[in-house]
């Protein structure tokens, strides 16, 4: 792999792909945003969104990763992860929405497997068709990396289950219509000793007892999180994922690719931060008429940020490429996560250092930029969570 902030393919399907999306993403998208004045910090509405789902979903991009039989492609991991850096690179606010991010196929996961044919005809199949959204919801105020602490529980009730528990940082939660609620079933993990069994159920968001409410507002300053609040909500038995059990199971059981799937979306970003860093040194003007560039501090600051996001990218796609060989990488994802993260908030740190006041001004990309990958240092798993998962793999299996 070569270095490039405008990378190219030599896997034609790829290559096409990546082309038709930049052209969608620059054109098309561009102007969508331009003419509702879209910004980071607009409260975006469902009737923003909608429409790049189905646009999105004629273009062929909104579910492209899903085997054929739902509409998808069946890309290979390495060739979702092409078209997801593109997204983060494209600087477009909307872009989460045109592969499926927001609510849509990818946010699902990968559930379809555990779901019946009456949760694919009445959940899953409109989603994938833009006519449905959903979010996640596993996280609580205190089981954030120990998710088995969680306290939201599920009690068995005739042919269903009553939900009681709060869910936040559900996102896309202001957009969807019912959410994937991960709960600990009641009369497990109370005694010492006893193993609590969580499971996984499929809520519909205006079921009498779920509320859903503003969740708080990350630094990225986007509008896209939710509370999602239970109390006694009945859930019918028709709704669980599964079997009662394997909640856990199937909300972390695609754990490393997801891991390894967030990593080119960031590099996206980066990538484009570190293309908009090399214009401002060479259009930024310093005393005596010379551009920025010409400083030798800033020429090591910006081969700096290069090699950095070459290293990440390499990595990156060297997992994928054995991920897609059905090889295991455990390792490789939780080091790809950990380089990922640290290497963009670095490249980004300088980005704004270069930028001087400019890049500190809300409204500036940059500064933008800044605040969402420093979120990524946490998000998925904080890069502690890494170090402890590579150490332990190291400690045991070598």
């Amino acid at each position: 792999m070569t270095f490039s902030l405008h990378p190219t393919y030599d896997d034609p399907r790829t290559a096409e792909l990546v082309e038709r999306l930049r052209d969608y993403l620059d054109g098309e998208l561009a102007d969508y945003e331009r003419e509702r004045g879209i910004t980071p910090a607009t409260r975006l509405r469902r009737a923003d969104l909608e429409p790049v789902w189905h646009r999105s979903r004629e273009l062929g991009f909104y579910g492209i990763h899903l085997p054929e039989e739902y509409g998808g492609h069946d890309l290979t991991y390495t060739q979702l992860a092409a078209l997801k850096e593109e997204i983060g690179a494209s600087g477009r606010v909307l872009a989460h929405c045109v592969l499926g991010d927001m609510g849509g196929p990818l946010r699902a996961g990968d559930i379809l497997k555990h779901a019946t044919p009456q949760q694919l005809d009445t959940y899953l199949l409109p989603l994938i068709r833009g006519e449905r959204a959903c979010c996640f919801s596993l996280t609580e105020t205190d089981a954030g990396s120990d998710v088995r602490s969680m306290r939201t529980v599920a009690v068995p009730d005739g042919n269903g289950y009553r939900l009681t528990g709060h869910k936040v940082f559900s996102s896309a939660g202001p957009f969807a219509d019912f959410a994937i609620v991960v709960a600990r079933m009641a009369g497990t993990g109370e005694a010492e000793g006893d193993k609590p069994l969580f499971s996984a159920f499929l809520v519909d968001l205006d079921s009498p007892g779920c509320r859903v409410e503003d969740g708080a507002t990350p630094m990225s300053g986007e509008h896209i999180e939710s509370d999602i609040i239970l109390h006694d909500c009945y859930v019918p038995a028709a709704n669980l994922l599964g079997e009662e059990g394997e909640g856990l199971r199937i909300a972390l059981g695609r754990v490393t690719t997801n891991r390894l799937l967030h990593c080119p979306t960031v590099l996206g970003a980066t990538r484009r931060a570190i293309a908009l860093t090399l214009d401002r040194t060479r259009t930024r003007k310093v005393a005596g008429g010379q551009p920025l560039l010409m400083m030798q501090a800033i020429q090591h600051k910006v081969a700096d940020m290069a090699t950095d996001f070459y290293a990440a990218r390499s990595m990156t796609y060297t997992a994928l490429a054995a991920l897609d060989e059905s090889r295991e990488v455990h390792a490789e994802a939780l080091m790809c996560k950990l380089f990922v993260a640290e290497s963009a908030f670095r490249i980004l740190d300088e980005a704004v250092q270069i930028h001087g006041k400019e890049g500190l001004t809300q409204g500036n990309e940059i500064e933008y930029l800044f605040r969402k990958i420093r979120m990524f240092r946490v998000l998925t798993g904080t890069s502690e969570i890494q170090r402890n998962g590579i150490a332990k793999l190291l400690a045991f299996n070598h």
